[in-house]
């Protein structure tokens, strides 16, 4: 416990911290590893209150994506051109950032594009497909390809039931989510940066030249500097931060003999999405069906999503063919009216990097890097 310290704990883990980072996640590794590279003889702290990262970041599906074309087309009616292009952006670089850092073996990048499902000719698949000229042009530049959505033609070789129409994007990949934070812990370890698992942080106190963590059940830490990257948790330390949490549930199934599916998967406008793991089906979403009951940040399954899903996996992507579930789980993401990340100044001496937007594989590499740079 923290009221047992010896000296040796205390001095080594919480005495004279330069820069703390509440929150293990990729955004949080990523800012610890930037505070590191560029101060190499700082002491950096990062701290967590569960085994793992607690909210999405091994809890995700590996999706490496910046959108979908009802998605981004949905984004655009409300924040418009200019944001949603600085957005994809944002998106984009991210995800050449985290591979980068990484390199693609480590994460078990796989570059197998993905598609997008529309299960009866409608007006909606009629205005994507419309669109995507559009789309291309605006994407070309960020993107560095003229081709990133088309119509895909054969629609029935993944066997899906009741889909009309798909779109493709060539440029879409997944990854093993907890494959990279294995190496994101591995880079922050190699530099120098202490891990703290296990300590859940209650409140800040800016003082005049550092800032005074609150620990649940022991004492303060006192650091110079500290970045808050909790995302969906946010509220809990900065209540003023315009951000609310959203429960994600997901199942996978036990493998399926011959599953011929390859890439990654979303249906209306993302809120569904799905993907073959090592013959499995990982399938994820449909928070839309509660949005009120899944704006939380406690872990959980309801039966309502989790038929919707199970409904969704029988008539939809396996029609006619058996399966078992072999685990579900749920995370929490950060999301807010606007879709683009929080990256700023709280106070003088605590900043945020928060409200990934369920898109934290592609943009948290660079939220992180930006929330490091806030004091860099």
């Amino acid at each position: 416990m923290l009221n047992n310290l010896s000296f040796w704990e205390k001095s080594t883990y919480l005495d004279g911290i330069d820069f703390a980072v509440i929150g293990s996640g990729i955004v949080g590794l990523t800012a610890a590893i930037t505070f590191k590279e560029h101060y190499p003889k700082a002491k950096v702290v990062v701290i967590e209150r569960g085994i793992f990262p607690s909210g999405a970041s091994t809890k995700n599906a590996g999706f490496a994506c910046f959108g979908s074309v009802s998605e981004l087309l949905a984004d655009l009616e409300i924040m418009g051109v200019q944001a949603v292009l600085d957005l994809v952006e944002q998106r984009w670089r991210g995800l050449q950032r985290l591979r980068e850092r990484c390199g693609d073996e480590n994460i078990d990048y796989q570059a197998h594009g993905g598609y997008e499902l529309f299960l009866k000719e409608s007006e909606e698949y009629d205005n994507c497909a419309a669109q995507i000229p559009f789309l291309n042009k605006q994407l070309a530049p960020i993107i560095g390809g003229e081709t990133i959505f088309a119509a895909e033609k054969d629609t029935r070789k993944f066997g899906f039931g009741k889909v009309q129409n798909i779109l493709f994007n060539r440029f879409e990949g997944q990854i093993n989510p907890a494959k990279m934070m294995n190496r994101l812990r591995f880079i922050a370890n190699e530099l120098g940066v202490q891990i703290l698992t296990g300590l859940t942080i209650t409140n800040l106190v800016e003082n005049k030249n550092d800032v005074s963590l609150g620990i649940k059940d022991g004492e303060e830490i006192v650091a110079a500097k500290v970045l808050v990257a909790t995302n969906g948790f946010t509220a809990k330390l900065l209540p003023n931060i315009e951000l609310q949490p959203a429960r994600n549930q997901v199942l996978i199934t036990k493998p399926i003999p011959d599953l011929k599916l390859k890439g990654t998967f979303h249906f209306e406008q993302g809120y569904y999405y799905f993907r073959n793991f090592e013959n499995r089906i990982l399938l994820g979403g449909a928070r839309n069906k509660a949005k009120v009951e899944e704006t939380t940040n406690e872990f959980g399954l309801t039966p309502l999503i989790q038929n919707t899903l199970m409904d969704f996996l029988q008539s939809v992507i396996l029609p006619n063919q058996p399966f078992k579930i072999a685990h579900r789980w749920s995370g929490i993401l950060g999301v807010g009216q606007q879709k683009a990340p929080i990256v700023q100044k709280y106070s003088p001496h605590i900043g945020v990097a928060v409200r990934l937007g369920g898109m934290g594989v592609a943009i948290g590499s660079l939220v992180g890097e930006k929330g490091a740079k806030l004091f860099i």
